[in-house]
């Protein structure tokens, strides 16, 4: 019997080289004995045909085997595939606290247990994710560094020494001899160059064996030609032919070119590292958002403080006045105004009472609160938030292909453009024809790297993430965020999208001989035996009237209908016409009055007391203050607008009126609500669906961009790519907001570093020396790619600034 895999488990390895497989959309499988195996790319396949039993094994490799569950392992080799072939991303659950995971910034699939250079692009690894709000410390920034400093000390005198007879007077004339000073310069730059410089020797190397060139393939080359050769003009010089000496007979030696593109190359990396540090900040500021002790109060009354990793579910915890509410929980005691703008991004503080939730981390205003905590640790949202924000950003945004295609064919395309150069100036250059090819052969190899065309893409998702966090917009994968700026369809639901999602009583209209407190007092006591919805509403009104609640008896409740019960010996109902027509009594005095209610989207519950109408009880669920500007601010943007729901036409026109919305959808089931999303995007529209409940969650999935508001179900959130935390539609205007600034910042970056390497090559291969006489100095070369870099990583940051 044929068994799959993916029965076992979500996410797989693939047995070859270890990366982790979806086998929902792996491309490439292999059917071994009744087990189907996934693989990332045709060559893992290929050498899993050849020999399925020492894969299956793990011999290859002990952390590999077959049946083992997948969740990110503490150790993920990174032997690579074949270019060209990436495997699809797999969100895996978390590593326990104390297996710290290092990924790439630029290939998330590349994955390890300790800090290193990744040996796709030579990139420094990073933390996958961050768990305190201090920075911590950095062993490749450090170790960067170490060697910055001690090389820029050794390639100063270095650096003097060869550039000596430009300087004015030339003071160091006669000082030392050639022949010395070459010793000297040998002597000094080489801990620069083999020390200092050894770390991108290193990725150079594994770039080479693992068949995926990158900036520091061109480095290393680059580097060590111009040091090898000068080992050899300054050991033996009587080697070199007459096309390599100067005209006074002696061979240059490139002993500074060397150090100098070494230091550069090292504070680029020093200047980078030290930028992609910070965008991290958003992670860490919402850490430290987190009170590191909470008031626990005992079954006595009496309280205490403890750490907040030893509070449990239950507890009962005391926040007083101006203090950090450290989970999250239902509040029991007391009233207060809590500022809830690090989940929501609104300053205007909320309201708390008893029943109402409150979210750790958030800040309690000027009265004290007693709350149950329900969710601690790992599970509170702030810890959800910060989860899916690192997510996020080592999430790949669609545009990001552009770049890999790109670079997958640069780094051998400059290669042969530097060994064309070679060959160009040795046949055709002036003399020395051999020293001027290796000077702009190495030029063209150490301006070309294409670095900055890596860092465009990822550094901008990685700092736009972060700040829609800030502001209550999680984004769950880039995907997501670049599909919005396209989206010119907005689908939403009514309740609990455009609507509180929670009824409440609007209207009370008395009849003859009644008072509307009496209407009031009389349907709330009835329905304290109801869990219907609008019975909350109806008892929540009368409480907040202060009015006085009696117990019913002989309470029933007729489907669809209403309920019935004896109030202080009274016999009274609350329900629709159809139950007054079958307990026969008479609403007509009140019908032009519930009519007129119902035309402004209200459910009418009519009263009757001992028999004869009492009055009526209006009730809606209130549109969100939120929405009406929203909308306005969508539809300018040019958004087309669609109310989706299940409810009634009455009552969604109703709503439709007030917003102003022509495009309404009523009376749809759940099943119908992916199909209406269906029709809209066969029609070549771009569709974002915006919703709250279990019922939204497939067309959530199905739009382009499913967007969940905070308020909802998990499963709603889990649909979609992007969450709103306060649950408005106001988010969704700052989300696309970040959209287009994100997706702005990524084409600003790949235009500069496009427009970099088309023109700093041609230079650096002598384009101008025809004209001008004009050649770019390997030194200068080096300082233009590192700065590059740094250029593309400084455009990122500025999104920590932008206003949403």
């Amino acid at each position: 019997m044929r068994r799959e895999v993916s029965d076992l488990c979500l996410a797989m390895k693939d047995l070859i080289c270890g990366m982790t497989v979806d086998p929902k959309t792996a491309k490439w499988s292999h059917e071994h004995r009744g087990t189907v195996y996934y693989f990332c790319g045709k060559g893992c396949k290929t050498k899993f045909e050849a020999d399925p039993a020492r894969y299956i094994s793990g011999a290859h490799h002990p952390s590999l085997s077959a049946m083992a569950p997948t969740p990110a392992p503490q150790f993920v080799p990174v032997q690579l595939k074949p270019r060209g072939s990436r495997p699809t991303p797999v969100s895996a659950p978390a590593p326990a606290a104390t297996a710290a995971i290092y990924v790439c910034p630029m290939d998330p699939e590349v994955r390890s247990d300790r800090p290193g250079a990744c040996p796709k692009c030579g990139m420094a690894l990073e933390l996958q994710e961050i768990t305190v709000a201090a920075e911590e410390q950095n062993p490749e920034l450090d170790d960067m560094t170490r060697r910055f400093y001690v090389g820029l000390a050794l390639t100063v005198p270095v650096f003097v020494m060869a550039m000596g007879e430009m300087l004015p007077g030339a003071p160091l004339s006669g000082v030392l001899s050639k022949t010395t000073q070459g010793w000297a310069e040998l002597l000094l730059s080489t801990p620069v160059v083999l020390w200092a410089g050894w770390p991108f020797f290193q990725r150079m190397w594994t770039s080479f064996v693992n068949r995926h060139l990158n900036m520091f393939s061109l480095i290393g080359i680059g580097t060590g030609a111009a040091y090898s050769f000068s080992v050899a003009a300054t050991i033996f010089p009587s080697w070199f032919p007459e096309a390599f000496r100067s005209h006074h007979g002696d061979v240059d030696r490139y002993f500074e070119a060397a150090s100098v593109i070494t230091v550069l190359v090292l504070l680029g990396q020093v200047l980078e590292l030290r930028a992609r540090r910070r965008t991290g900040s958003a992670i860490r500021a919402l850490l430290g958002l987190a009170p590191k002790m909470a008031r626990r109060v005992a079954a006595d009354g009496t309280a205490s403080d403890v750490a907040l990793e030893h509070i449990e579910v239950g507890d009962r915890l005391r926040i007083r006045p101006g203090e950090k509410i450290p989970v999250d929980g239902v509040v029991l005691e007391g009233a207060s105004s809590v500022d809830e703008a690090m989940i929501s991004g609104e300053a205007i503080p909320v309201e708390k009472r008893a029943g109402d939730r409150v979210t750790g981390a958030t800040i309690n205003g000027t009265g004290g609160l007693v709350m149950k905590a329900d969710r601690v640790g790992r599970d509170t949202l702030l810890a959800q938030i910060v989860r899916m924000v690192g997510e996020a950003q080592r999430s790949r945004a669609p545009i990001q292909r552009l770049a890999d295609v790109v670079a997958g064919y640069f780094v051998p395309a400059v290669i042969a453009v530097s060994a064309l150069t070679f060959v160009l100036w040795a046949a055709f250059g002036p003399e020395p024809r051999l020293a001027h090819a290796l000077v702009n052969a190495v030029a063209v190899l150490i301006v070309a790297c294409p670095c900055a065309l890596g860092l465009a893409t990822p550094m901008s998702i990685m700092v736009g993430v972060g700040r829609g966090a800030t502001a209550g917009v999680l984004i769950k994968d880039a995907a997501a965020l670049e599909s919005l700026e396209r989206v010119d369809t907005l689908v939403v639901d009514k309740t609990g999208t455009l609507t509180e999602g929670k009824p409440k009583v609007l209207s009370v209209v008395a009849a003859k001989g009644f008072e509307e407190d009496d209407v009031s007092r009389f349907a709330a006591s009835l329905e304290r035996g109801s869990e219907h919805p609008l019975a909350a509403a109806v008892i929540a009104h009368a409480e907040a009237k202060h009015l006085a609640l009696t117990d019913s008896r002989d309470f029933r409740s007729l489907t669809g209908k209403g309920v019935i019960g004896t109030i202080e010996g009274r016999s009274v109902a609350l329900g629709n016409e159809s139950l007054f027509a079958e307990i026969k009594v008479e609403v007509a005095e009140l019908a032009d009055r519930a009519a007129t209610l119902r035309e402004d989207g209200q459910t009418v519950m009519f009263l009757s007391v001992d028999g004869k109408v009492a009055g009526l009880l209006g009730a809606a669920d209130p549109i969100k203050a939120s929405t009406q500007e929203a909308i306005a601010s969508l539809r300018k943007d040019g958004v087309r607008v669609t109310m989706l729901t299940g409810d009634s036409k009455t009552t969604a026109m109703a709503v439709a009126k007030k917003l102003g919305l022509e495009d309404v959808v009523a009376e749809v089931l759940p099943a119908e609500k992916i199909n209406a999303v269906k029709t809209l995007q066969s029609g070549g529209r771009n569709v974002a669906m915006a919703g709250d409940g279990i019922n939204d969650a497939p067309a959530l999935a199905q739009a382009q961009v499913g967007i969940a508001m905070g308020t909802g179900t998990d499963v709603a959130i889990q649909s979609a790519g992007i969450t709103l935390v306060k649950g408005d539609l106001l988010g969704i205007v700052r989300a696309r907001k970040l959209s287009r600034a994100v997706m702005s910042n990524i084409r600003q970056n790949l235009f500069f570093a496009f427009i970099y390497n088309s023109l700093g090559v041609p230079i650096a291969a002598g384009l101008l020396y025809p004209f001008f006489g004009l050649l770019l100095s390997p030194m200068i070369a080096a300082a233009a790619m590192s700065l590059s870099s740094v250029s593309v990583i400084t455009n990122a940051l500025r999104l920590r600034r932008m206003k949403l």
